[in-house]
C-alpha cells in the first residue's frame, strides 16, 4: 500500500552556519561596534543578546536573512519573550520548532478526512504517515496540505509505493 511521511525537520548544521555566520557579521559591523551583540545556541534554541531592543530586533534580521540563505525556513522559529539582564542590555530566546505537533497533526488528518480523498492518515509521534490505494491519490492530498498548512515548513519523504 503506497504511504509518504509528512515531517518538520531543520538541518542542526545548517543552524550552526547560520549563527556562526551571524556573530562573524556582528562583530565586522561598524553599527555594533563595542556592542556585545551576538548569538548562542543549545541545541534548537538560539539566544540572541543585544545592548538593546533595537539592536536585538537588527540581529535577529540578520539571522533570519543568514538561515534563509542556508535554505532554513524561518516559519520554524519561535521567539520568545525580550528579557532584561544586567543593566539595559537584553535578551531574547528563539526556538528553532522541529517536529509535526500534535496540534498541526490533528489539523492535517481532519483536512485529508474532510476532503473525501480515499487515503488514511495516523499520527506517529512527530510525523504524520498517510497512506492510500493509489499513487495519484497521495499526490493529490500531498497539494491538499500543501495549500491548507501554510504557516509551518513541512517536508513530504518517504514515499513508498
Amino acid at each position: 500500500m503506497p504511504s509518504f511521511d509528512i515531517v518538520s525537520e531543520v538541518d542542526k548544521q545548517e543552524v550552526r552556519n547560520a549563527v556562526d555566520q551571524v556573530n562573524k557579521e556582528v562583530s565586522t559591523r561598524f553599527d555594533f561596534k563595542g556592542s556585545d551583540a551576538r548569538v548562542e545556541q543549545t541545541d534548537y534554541t538560539l539566544t540572541v543578546f543585544a545592548d538593546d531592543e533595537f539592536k536585538l530586533d537588527q540581529v535577529f534580521d540578520i539571522l533570519t536573512a543568514k538561515l534563509a540563505k542556508r535554505s532554513v525556513d524561518v516559519r520554524s522559529l519561535d521567539k520568545g519573550q525580550v528579557e532584561k539582564i544586567s543593566g539595559n542590555k537584553v535578551k531574547q530566546l528563539v526556538t528553532v520548532k522541529t517536529g509535526v505537533e500534535s496540534e498541526l497533526a490533528k489539523k492535517i488528518i481532519r483536512v485529508i478526512k474532510d476532503s473525501k480523498l480515499k487515503v488514511q492518515g495516523s499520527i506517529q509521534g512527530d510525523t504524520v504517515r498517510i497512506s492510500g490505494a493509489k499513487r495519484d491519490t497521495l499526490q493529490e492530498a500531498i497539494q491538499l496540505v500543501k495549500k491548507s498548512v501554510t504557516d509551518f515548513p513541512l517536508q513530504f519523504q518517504n514515499f513508498r509505493d
